[in-house]
């Protein structure tokens, strides 16, 4: 005969389970409530603004912003030529193109500017902007470098104009009920956050195919390159320039900036980790460039450990985990799902095993006596999960920069709240390039070992 036996086992025995659990309620969460593009908007309400980049990202942003009603596209500026057929292409041929940001900041028909440029171009183009008196909504990550990030808020803060980063999550409707619900202390004591995305493909890990005329002629390259060493034209670096820190920030900067910005507007924080430890490497793709394309990293805020993993060479679906005393929530894309725990013990407790018989046998009849609920009274523990549409919805977060633009009312992603994400990001990838842990010295503005 066994004599002794599992925990599990051992609960299945003593039996006595204090609750249930119930199949999870499905709620929908209504989309924002952004005016049709029809609305009539009179010339004198219209936000202008200038975009400047118009590739991947870019493109994507000047199409949905002229959806906007009372917004319109005076001009764009890129350094590929065959940008400029594309911004007319969408936005109408209309508008004035130029190699030169510069002279849309000059331009007194535009209110406004859209920023969708390459890393190391962020803190020239924010500054230019607001020095101009023009408000900004910047792509993330907000700054290419800790440095960066604080002259970028000094800026903004100097001049008085709208910054917004553009990690379009912290305005959707999937984030704001998250929000509301970790508020409301759903999951207890906050214990651990963990969050993850993995791909599993070379355009995933920006192997980009660069356009068929990229050449000198077509791109101004030495302005492109800004202030960064000088090499000869490669048309790779120009389409894949997150691949290398010396453009880009890496899965930190595409990324992990997104979980980070996602995750502090949800839990309310807005500050730097106190501490970043990252391990990573380049295991995937091994085509040259010399940012990681894994990259795990444990963030110390303070309060419940934050635990942050990116993989570009396994897919797996982007998502976090809040974990509390009193269960979980787990936010997707375009879900928001609560699995209950009660925190307390359930059975009696499985170390009985260790006493004698007479004792053990006393222990159960006594927990029994104490916990077990009168029949038909269980208490039932009840999940529930909110559906909605994607957390990657550009629109809403244009719309908030535009309104805020038009009305003067502050923008959630503002210059302290991106820089701040960004910082997360700087200090992930000076963790893995240093092979130890770091900190953030807001006193002197740097990340130290």
């Amino acid at each position: 005969m066994k004599k002794d036996f599992s925990r599990r086992e051992f609960l299945q025995r003593s039996a006595g389970a204090t609750g249930a659990y119930v199949a999870a309620r499905t709620m929908i969460l209504d989309p924002e409530k952004i005016p049709l593009p029809s609305s009539a908007v009179p010339p004198s309400d219209r936000v202008r603004f200038g975009i400047i980049g118009v590739g991947m990202q870019g493109s994507g942003l000047l199409s949905n912003a002229i959806q906007l009603p009372g917004v319109e596209c005076v001009a764009a500026a890129d350094l590929y030529d065959g940008r400029h057929t594309l911004a007319k292409e969408i936005a109408g041929a209309k508008i004035a193109t130029t190699r030169r940001y510069q002279e849309l900041l000059d331009n007194k028909e535009i209110d406004c500017i859209v920023a969708a440029v390459p890393d190391h171009w962020h803190k020239k183009v924010v500054v230019d902007a607001v020095s101009a008196g023009k408000d900004i909504y910047c792509e993330k990550p907000m700054s290419h470098s800790a440095a960066d990030g604080v002259a970028m808020v000094a800026a903004a803060q100097k001049t008085g104009r709208i910054v917004q980063i553009g990690s379009q999550r912290v305005s959707s409707v999937i984030c704001t009920k998250a929000k509301e619900l970790l508020a409301s202390g759903i999951i207890g004591t906050l214990t651990l956050v963990e969050g993850s995305l993995g791909r599993n493909d070379p355009t995933g890990a920006w192997e980009y195919p660069p356009p068929p005329d990229a050449s000198p002629a077509t791109i101004d390259w030495d302005a492109w390159q800004g202030d960064v060493p000088k090499r000869e034209f490669d048309a790779k670096i120009f389409a894949r320039w997150r691949c290398w820190k010396e453009y880009g920030t890496g899965v930190a900067g595409d990324l992990l900036v997104h979980l980070v910005s996602g995750m502090n507007y949800m839990l309310g924080w807005n500050e730097a980790p106190k501490r970043a430890m990252a391990l990573g490497g380049i295991l995937r793709f091994p085509d040259g460039r010399n940012m990681p394309d894994v990259q795990a990293t444990l963030f110390d805020y303070g309060r419940a450990p934050v635990y942050l993993r990116l993989n570009l060479g396994c897919e797996t679906p982007e998502i976090y985990r809040f974990q509390g005393s009193k269960g979980i929530l787990e936010v997707t894309e375009t879900t928001i799902s609560y699995f209950p725990q009660s925190g307390e013990d359930e059975s009696p407790s499985y170390y009985t095993v260790s006493y004698p018989r007479a004792m053990r046998e006393a222990y159960l009849k006594q927990w029994h006596a104490e916990h077990d609920p009168k029949p038909g009274k269980e208490p039932v523990a009840e999940g529930f999960t909110y559906r909605g549409v994607s957390w990657d919805e550009e629109k809403p977060h244009l719309w908030k920069f535009f309104q805020g633009v038009k009305n003067r009312q502050l923008v959630t992603e503002d210059a302290v709240f991106g820089h701040n994400a960004a910082l997360a990001c700087h200090m992930a990838n000076e963790s893995y390039f240093r092979r130890a842990a770091v900190t953030w010295d807001a006193a002197s503005g740097q990340i130290k070992s």
